[in-house]
């Protein structure tokens, strides 16, 4: 969640108009993440978030986006819900972006993850996973092998800028993961976040409460948002990675949704694609923020340590597994 889209008092107010959720209160932006302009609202009848859409939000993608939120909520995932209008919408216009309100959903994201957050995780992925198969619209993952070239031809001189040899390792780390990477058809494939970081899954009690910001959502392998939680939360922070964070995810994961043996092959490749994904991401990001926008870009080195910890997996009992 970010902020490049201010808005005005008097914006706001015939915007909310629209709802039955009575006078704003107050409002304030949300610093946190990189996508939309997200404004915490407090209205007469309660706290909601304020979503404008932006940057590589396709409009077109937004009913599957709000679609699949209110299917997950009904399913007993603990997503946000859209709220409609009093026509029965639940996409309009503010600031000349498209804009949804949705409900607020109560905890905490992890600031220090441990191994009970990352078991909660895995069984929140599986439900997901288990109840966006009966979701009936489809989104092709336009981030994948195909979108990570288009991405890098996009980041022009930027690698060399971060890092000396970037450039040409990245190009040569494409060729490579389109070789590798599993045909159409040899994973069993549905729903999936695709950005499931820790500051996209909310704790209470101890328990996950809640998982947000769907924007990213798409039909690929459901290994594949394994592979991209790996990443997010079984590395420490000085870089090293966690295999007990990595097997109790996985294994709390199978526990609700098995996984078939081909999944568990092709973790390490997905785990490559999955931190090349971010690395490409991050580098566009570190030269195609707004200035002014409020937020700060995040390092794309982080994710080159973990593509590099990646490509070196020769077993998978390197993520715990047997």
């Amino acid at each position: 969640m970010a902020v490049y889209t201010e808005v005005s008092d008097e914006d706001l107010k015939a915007f909310a108009a629209a709802y039955a959720i009575g006078e704003i209160v107050s409002y304030k932006g949300i610093a946190e993440g990189v996508e939309n302009s997200n404004y915490m609202l407090q209205a007469a009848s309660g706290t909601f978030i304020l979503t404008l859409y932006e940057r590589r939000v396709d409009p077109a993608d937004l009913p599957f986006f709000l679609g699949l939120m209110e299917h997950l909520a009904r399913a007993g995932v603990p997503s946000p819900i859209p709220l409609k209008g009093r026509d029965g919408q639940a996409l309009r216009t503010l600031c000349g972006r498209p804009a949804a309100i949705i409900s607020f959903l109560s905890g905490m994201w992890p600031r220090r993850i441990t191994v009970d957050h990352c078991a909660a995780l895995g069984t929140a992925l599986a439900g997901l996973h288990r109840a966006g198969m009966s979701y009936a619209l489809r989104r092709e993952n336009t981030l994948s092998v195909a979108g990570w070239r288009d991405l890098y031809g996009r980041t022009g001189t930027a690698a060399e800028t971060i890092e000396a040899g970037l450039g040409k390792m990245v190009a040569g780390e494409l060729e490579a993961l389109a070789k590798a990477w599993p045909a159409p058809g040899a994973l069993p494939a549905g729903i999936i976040h695709a950005d499931l970081f820790p500051d996209n899954v909310f704790f209470l009690d101890g328990k996950c409460s809640g998982l947000i910001d769907f924007y990213f959502a798409c039909n690929d392998f459901l290994a594949y948002d394994i592979a991209i939680c790996l990443n997010a939360w079984c590395f420490e922070p000085e870089g090293a990675f966690n295999i007990t964070k990595a097997h109790r995810l996985i294994s709390s994961y199978g526990a609700v949704r098995p996984l078939a043996p081909a999944e568990k092959s092709a973790l390490p490749i997905l785990a490559r694609g999955a931190a090349m994904r971010f690395l490409l991401t991050r580098l566009y990001d570190s030269v195609n923020t707004p200035p002014g926008a409020m937020v700060k870009p995040k390092d794309p080195r982080e994710y080159l340590k973990k593509l590099n910890f990646h490509r070196g997996v020769t077993d998978l009992s390197a993520y715990g597994l047997s």
